[in-house]
Order: C-alpha cells, then sequence, then structure tokens
C-alpha cells in the first residue's frame, strides 16, 4: 500500500516541482492544476492512509481551491507550501517501509488484490511494473478499474486496410506503408516536419507545421513500419497525397514480426481501439496492458442494476460490456462517438452508458429526499426597498427577467430553503435578477453574500449592485486580497455586527475567520468555477441561507433539470433591447488576412470605439508546441511601436498584481486606453460597452464555450461589433469545427450544447468542481435519451424502496462515487 501511496504523491509533486522550477520560470505553463490536484488528492484519500497522512492531503487539497483565481504570488506560496507537505508523508512513507519490508510473501501479495479493483495499484497488473504506472497516472490512471473504465476514444475497423492507391481525398482513412523520407522541409512561408511513406501502391505523406523535431525524428525513422489514420487531403500544389498533423493517438508503429500477421488479434485483423495516449507509452501497449486487465479482472465488476431494469431496456451485464466496448465482438460495429444512432445502436456502449446515468440519478433521487426534509428562512414579500428601485429603473425588463424574478420571490417566501440556478447566455441581465433576491434578503433584516471567481469579476458586481442601490441607506463592502490588513479587520467586525447588510468578493466570503452577523442569502456566480466544498462553506455561515447560483453557461433546461436533480432553473432566454448581435468572422494567420483586421482596428478606433485583442499566452514558451503561439507581453509592444503607435494600448494579464490591473481595467473603462491586450482574465466581468471590436489570435487553442465567454465582452452597447478569430492552419478536426460554430451562431444555448457534444460533460460542466460525477462514457446531450431512461427508472426504484433496503450493493456503490456530493446534499 506503501508503493500506491508514493504514486499517487509523486504525481501530486511532480507538476509542482516542474511550476517553481528556475524560480517559478514554469508556472504560466501549469494549466488545470487546480483540478488535477484535486483528483489526485481524491485517489490519494481513497488509499488507506494514516490520519496524519489524511489531514495533510486534505491541507493541500483546500489550499488549491480557488488557485487559478488567486495572484501568482499566492500561487507560488501555495505550490511551495504543498511541496513541503509533500516532503512530510514521504518521509512517513519511508519509515512505513522499512516495516513492509518485513512483511511474509504472503502478505506482500494480499496486497496487490485489495478485492476492490478500485483499490488495487495498476503497478500489480502483468506488463505495467513501476515505471509504467507512474506514465500511466499522467492520465489519471491509478487502478485496475482506471485502466478498466480507460475507453477507447474511437475505433479503426482494421479489417481491411486499405492500400495507398485506393485512398480518397476528403474522406479518414486507415493505411499501412514504411517510412522511406523523413525531415525538415522548409516551404515558401514556413518550415514543416514530413514523413513519407509506401506500400509499393503509392506514397503518402504525414506533414506537421508544429512539431517536436527531436521527438518525430527519433520516432519515425526511414526504415519504420507504420498504421495510421486521418483526413486525407491532396497537396494542391502538385497533388500528391497527404495527412497532415496526425494525433499521437493515431499513428503507430508495426512491430516488424506483426506485418501482415494474422495471430496478432489485439491489434490486427479486427476494429481496433484507439486510446487517448501521454508522452512514453504507445497505443500497442496500450491496448495489451487493457487486454490483461480484462482477462484477469474484469470478472470483479459488478453490475448493480437490478435485473428488472436491465431487464426492460435490453440490456448486457456491465462485465460483458465493458469487454465489448474496448474489443468489440464480430457482431458489433465500428461505433462514431459523435453520432448519437452510432452510440446508442451498440449494446456495449448503451449498457454502460444507462448503469452511469442511473447510479447518478439513484444519487440525486436521495439528494432531493434530503433537501426536502429541510426548512429554511421564509422571507417576506417584496417590499417598499424593492419597490423603490424596481418602479424606478431606467431600462425595461425582459419579460424572461420578469418571470425569473418572480421564481425567486416565490421560493425566498416559502418555508423551504431555495436551491435554484439561473441561467442566461452572455449580457442577458442575469446580475439585476440577483440583485432582485438581495433586495429581498436586506429588507427582511438579513445579510446577502455575493461570491464571483475573480476579483475583476467581484469588482464588476460591487459597481453594479452600488449603482443600482445608491438612493437606498445600505452599507456594501467589497473583499479583496489587495485590501490592507487594517482594512479587512473593520470589514469583518462590521459584518459581523450587521453594520454591513450586502458583501461582496471571491474565496475571501469564505475564509474561516469571518463571521456573518445573519447570512440569509448567497449568490454564487459562475458556479461551476467553485468547488462544491466551497459553496458549502458559504451556506455553513448561516442558518440555512438561501442559494441562488449564477451561470453564463447555459444547457437546455430539461437537461438541467435532469443533471441538477431538485435544483430549480430559472432560465433567461431573452436578451434585453439594445444589445447588438457580434458578428463573426475567422481569418487564417497570412500577412494579406493580419493587414486588414488591422485596418479594421484602425476602422473602428478612428470611429470612437475600443479594442481588445487577445492572446493564448503571457510571454514566450519554452514548450516546443507552445512556439509558434503570439505572446501579449511581446505584442503588447510590438503593436504600440510598429502597428498603432498612434493609439494608447493597455496590457492586462493573470500576473499582474491585482491594483495594477484594477488601474489598466479603469483607464480602458474610462477610454483612455484604445486598445487593450489582454489574456482571458478578461473572459468574465469586463463591461465597456464602447468596446466594439475583439480579435482572439490563435483562436484553435481555446475552448468553445471561453471563446463565447470573450465575444460576450463586446457589442454590449449601441454600436455594431465583430468578433475576428484568427487562426493557424494547423488546427484539429474539433477546432475547426468549434470555430465554426461560433460563426454560425451567437445563442449561448447552441454554443454550450456544441461543446458538450464536442467535448464531453467533464470539461463543459467542471465536473471536478462542480461536483456532478466524472462519466467514463456517457455524454449528456448526445445520450440525452438513455439518461431519462435511468432518470425514470431509478425515481420509481427509490419510490418502492425509498432507503434502497433491497439493494444494499447498489446504495453503497452510489455512495462510493457520490459520497461528497451527498454529504453536501444542499450544495448544488
Amino acid at each position: 500500500m506503501n508503493a500506491e501511496i508514493k504514486d499517487v504523491i509523486d504525481a501530486i509533486e511532480k507538476p509542482l516541482l516542474f511550476a517553481r522550477r528556475n524560480d517559478f520560470r514554469n508556472l504560466p505553463k501549469i494549466k488545470g492544476l487546480e483540478i488535477l490536484i484535486k483528483d489526485l488528492s481524491s485517489k490519494a484519500l481513497a488509499l488507506k492512509l494514516t490520519k496524519e497522512q489524511s489531514v495533510t492531503v486534505n491541507q493541500i487539497r483546500s489550499a488549491f481551491s480557488g488557485y487559478d483565481s488567486k495572484s501568482s504570488d499566492d500561487q507560488k506560496n501555495v505550490i511551495n507550501q504543498s511541496v513541503e507537505s509533500l516532503k512530510i508523508i514521504k518521509g512517513s512513507i519511508v519509515k512505513a517501509g522499512s516495516a513492509e519490508e518485513s512483511a511474509s510473501q504472503e502478505s506482500k501479495d494480499a496486497i496487490r488484490y485489495t478485492g476492490r479493483i478500485s483499490e488495487t495499484s495498476i503497478r500489480y497488473l502483468k506488463g505495467v511494473g513501476p515505471v509504467l504506472s507512474k506514465i500511466l497516472s499522467r492520465k489519471g490512471v491509478m487502478s485496475i478499474k482506471d485502466i478498466l473504465y480507460y475507453f477507447p476514444r474511437r475505433y479503426e475497423d482494421r479489417r481491411d486496410v486499405k492500400r495507398i492507391s485506393q485512398l480518397m481525398p476528403g474522406k479518414v482513412e486507415t493505411v499501412t506503408g514504411k517510412v522511406i523520407l523523413a525531415g525538415k522541409v522548409r516551404t515558401k512561408t514556413r518550415r514543416i516536419y514530413q514523413i513519407v511513406i509506401s506500400d509499393g501502391t503509392g506514397t503518402l505523406s504525414v506533414i506537421w507545421f508544429q512539431f517536436n523535431e527531436k521527438y518525430l525524428s527519433s520516432t519515425y525513422k526511414r526504415g519504420v513500419d507504420l498504421i495510421l489514420s486521418g483526413l486525407i487531403n491532396r497537396n494542391s500544389y502538385d497533388g500528391s497525397l497527404q495527412i497532415i498533423h496526425p494525433k499521437p493517438e493515431d499513428i503507430e508503429i508495426i512491430e516488424e514480426e506483426n506485418i501482415g500477421s494474422t495471430n496478432d488479434s489485439v491489434n490486427f485483423n479486427r476494429i481496433v481501439p484507439i486510446y487517448p495516449l501521454t508522452e512514453g507509452i504507445q497505443q500497442r501497449r496500450v491496448r495489451n496492458i487493457i487486454k490483461n486487465a480484462i482477462d484477469s479482472y474484469s470478472g470483479k465488476i459488478v453490475d448493480y442494476i437490478p435485473k428488472p431494469y436491465n431487464e426492460k431496456r435490453n440490456l448486457i451485464q456491465l462485465e460483458e460490456a465493458v469487454k465489448r466496448i474496448h474489443f468489440p465482438d464480430e457482431s458489433d460495429g465500428v461505433v462514431d462517438f459523435l453520432d448519437r444512432r452510432s452510440v446508442i445502436q451498440s449494446l456495449p456502449h448503451r449498457s454502460f452508458i444507462y448503469n452511469e446515468f442511473f447510479l447518478m440519478e439513484i444519487g440525486l433521487s436521495l439528494r432531493k429526499t434530503e433537501i426536502a426534509s429541510k426548512n429554511g428562512i421564509m422571507f417576506k414579500s417584496p417590499g417598499e426597498l424593492y419597490k423603490s428601485v424596481f418602479e424606478h429603473l431606467p431600462f425595461d425588463l425582459t419579460n424572461a427577467q420578469r418571470g425569473a424574478i418572480d421564481e425567486i420571490s416565490k421560493d425566498m417566501c416559502s418555508e423551504k430553503t431555495m436551491n435554484r440556478l439561473l441561467q442566461g447566455d452572455v449580457g442577458s441581465g442575469k446580475t439585476i435578477v440577483a440583485i432582485s433576491a438581495i433586495l429581498n434578503a436586506v429588507e427582511d433584516g438579513y445579510q446577502a453574500a455575493m461570491m464571483a471567481p475573480t476579483e475583476i469579476l467581484a469588482e464588476q458586481h460591487s459597481k453594479s449592485v452600488a449603482g443600482i442601490l445608491r438612493e437606498l441607506d445600505i452599507k456594501i463592502v467589497l473583499l479583496k486580497s489587495s485590501i490592507s490588513n487594517k482594512e479587512k479587520k473593520l470589514a469583518y467586525e462590521k459584518i459581523k455586527s450587521g453594520e454591513v447588510q450586502i458583501i461582496i468578493g471571491t474565496h475571501a466570503l469564505i475564509q474561516e475567520e469571518l463571521e456573518y452577523h445573519n447570512l440569509g442569502l448567497a449568490v454564487i456566480d459562475e458556479q461551476h468555477r467553485f468547488g462544491v466544498i466551497q459553496r458549502a462553506v458559504l451556506r455553513e455561515k448561516g442558518k440555512q441561507p438561501d442559494i441562488l447560483i449564477m451561470s453564463a453557461t447555459p444547457i437546455p433546461r430539461t437537461l438541467a433539470m435532469t443533471v441538477y436533480g431538485d435544483l430549480d432553473v430559472s432560465t433567461l432566454d431573452e436578451m434585453p433591447p439594445g444589445r447588438k448581435k457580434v458578428e463573426t468572422k475567422i481569418f487564417f494567420d497570412t500577412k494579406k488576412s493580419r493587414a486588414k483586421v488591422y485596418d479594421l482596428i484602425d476602422k473602428k478606433v478612428k470611429e470612437g470605439r475600443q479594442a481588445y485583442i487577445v492572446y493564448p499566452l503571457i510571454e514566450e514558451s519554452e514548450n516546443d508546441s507552445f512556439k509558434d503561439l503570439k505572446f501579449a507581453t511581446k505584442m503588447a509592444v510590438e503593436l504600440q511601436n510598429e502597428v498603432f503607435p498612434e493609439y494608447r494600448i493597455g496590457l492586462l494579464h493573470g500576473k499582474m498584481k491585482n491594483d495594477e490591473k484594477e488601474n489598466v481595467m479603469n483607464q480602458f473603462v474610462k477610454g483612455q486606453i484604445d486598445i487593450l491586450v489582454s489574456t482571458t482574465v478578461i473572459e468574465v466581468g469586463v463591461d465597456v460597452p464602447n468596446a466594439s471590436i475583439m480579435v482572439v489570435e490563435n483562436s484553435e487553442r481555446f475552448g468553445l464555450t471561453q471563446l463565447h465567454q470573450l465575444r460576450g465582452r463586446i457589442g454590449r452597447g449601441k454600436h455594431d461589433a465583430v468578433c475576428i478569430l484568427l487562426t493557424g492552419f494547423a488546427k484539429s478536426e474539433v477546432a475547426d469545427k468549434r470555430l465554426s460554430i461560433l460563426e454560425k451562431t451567437s445563442s449561448g444555448f447552441k454554443v454550450a450544447e456544441a461543446d458538450l457534444m464536442l467535448r464531453g460533460p467533464g470539461d463543459f460542466l467542471g465536473t471536478s468542481q462542480s461536483g456532478i460525477p466524472q462519466f467514463y462514457l456517457a455524454n449528456l446531450i448526445r445520450d440525452f435519451e438513455l439518461l431519462k431512461y435511468a432518470r425514470d427508472d431509478a425515481f420509481e426504484l427509490t419510490k418502492s424502496d425509498p432507503g434502497l433496503s433491497s439493494f444494499p450493493g447498489l446504495l453503497k456503490e452510489v455512495y462510493n462515487k457520490w459520497g461528497e456530493f451527498l454529504h453536501l446534499a444542499t450544495i448544488s
């Protein structure tokens, strides 16, 4: 067990040590650290830690809550403290290891299979060992269960592989051949890396525009035999066939003894699984490891779905489903994960997805029962304060806003605790709806807290709330990291005494030393940015306060109600009058296109408007995969000196100190900056009505929802607005689809649905943070039909057996997967 613990601790430590190397030079390169540390901490806590080790891991986990929104100095402190804490754990492992060394062989063997595949380390699986287990841990694969549920991202039909002479341009094809040429090639505009393969019937070029030359030259040498898959293109210059930028998992080296073999039943002459890879491991190795896991451990997979429901929905047992998802039978077809019909027609995929949804819906049903058993504050109906504000607004509310306000008011006036999601597109007017709830709480003698994920957004909310309530005698305080200790102490005293009625801030609102006088309402903006525990702590600051969660990442109402269980949903599906539609254009990054883009910016600024130019990086990266990306700090200087010397250019990014960021934003709001060069720090919370043009550089590197959020920063005034997505030629098929979707639609609901299909629910909903379970295979949009069936069946079962007394195994499995979520049942 100590070896397993060490593996997880090493996996936590590795990115932290990388981040702080050379005085934290690598800090900007590390993305998604908050989610990664939370996931790995959960895996550590699932092992048999000592009490001291558990406490330390929990401290590290808590320290990384809100990491992404912290200043760079705070991030460095968190990393340094965590590394020191990890040293303590590793020291205790060494001590325990000495005792373990003297254990009998029988005891050692017992460690290898604990009785639960979720607790048995993958390092004890045939063909893995300590080195490979560390490599697999990068993909979150720690246990036997992890590898059994590490499903393919697509399939290749290798029962009839095409010859090169048979390839059809415009189609995704699979082909084999020997590398006859390999190396860098210089074109008129840039360097590329090219290999040429031949199978005797023709040749095919494989091209990389962005490449790690050392890796490619050492991997795909002349004489190596390959099997690869990709979209076949025809070179416009000479008509030759080519595949551009295959993913690592789409190109595979064939061992010489397997060429033309009919004996390799795992990798050839069948429908073959293609897995997501990490550096240091190849497809054939992954397949063989998974085959070993299935042969040795698939019999330990337990199907907890009651037999009548499997029969009712014509499903197979979970063990059989897992086997055939990895290695389809002859009766199974080639599944396309982007095709709803293809997935639902596959019996093994359908069975596993239903199983995932059923467990989730059982958990939601249990949560619904628990929430219904608790009473909260019964507020009075909106009174004079509400009327004095909402009867004299300088604008008209939309019907959707009025409906949402009415729904929230009814919730607050009932005896149950409000637990409502307010979702709407960027600019749909969620803040004014939240203010209606805040006024209701304050007028009834309670405090209201409003928590935002970033200081910029918190400041924006503070200004909006203060502006709307400026005529009222209501005290508002903004808690942020830049205030002095003296100011913080005074603010805490006023909050505790009840002198302050509205408290706005980021994670500062849930600090242990902060005490509220009588918190009655908590408003949480951009809910997917916060962890379940953070929201629970905010609720515990009062006595069952009402919760209003806001999200500018909307999903279809029926889906939201199904996913969020008992969480009531209000949707703002219309935009306030006067809100301009943003025209979106895609430009390939050529010299001619860039000149045209700069002309458009020049024209807008001359008209008196302002512009954003957004970059994916703050500063230059040493990582080869980022070397062609533009970065904000350099471009701000270049734009000022060479492109727009007559205009005032500002720079904004996440590594700046809070007071520096605030100063730049204030200048931009006041019109003292014409062009704001920025990173995605402006994604939420920035409201400058005069900004009417945005250029997103290297747009292929951004997520769909992220691009939509960025686009929402413009078109907020009375002027026509345009968003330009500058993209390189070397972009993936998914990136191409993302940009195409943005060009065609401005609806956040349509964008969200498309993003769910392209990325899956985990990334989209911030699963690791939000408490919604991470699905191995299910997709909330694609598989919605199965989701409805699973919900109907799960709620039917809990209605007939509320405590699941007849199904103790099912109940235990739900708690294993939903333990934290069910413990925090009233936090969605």
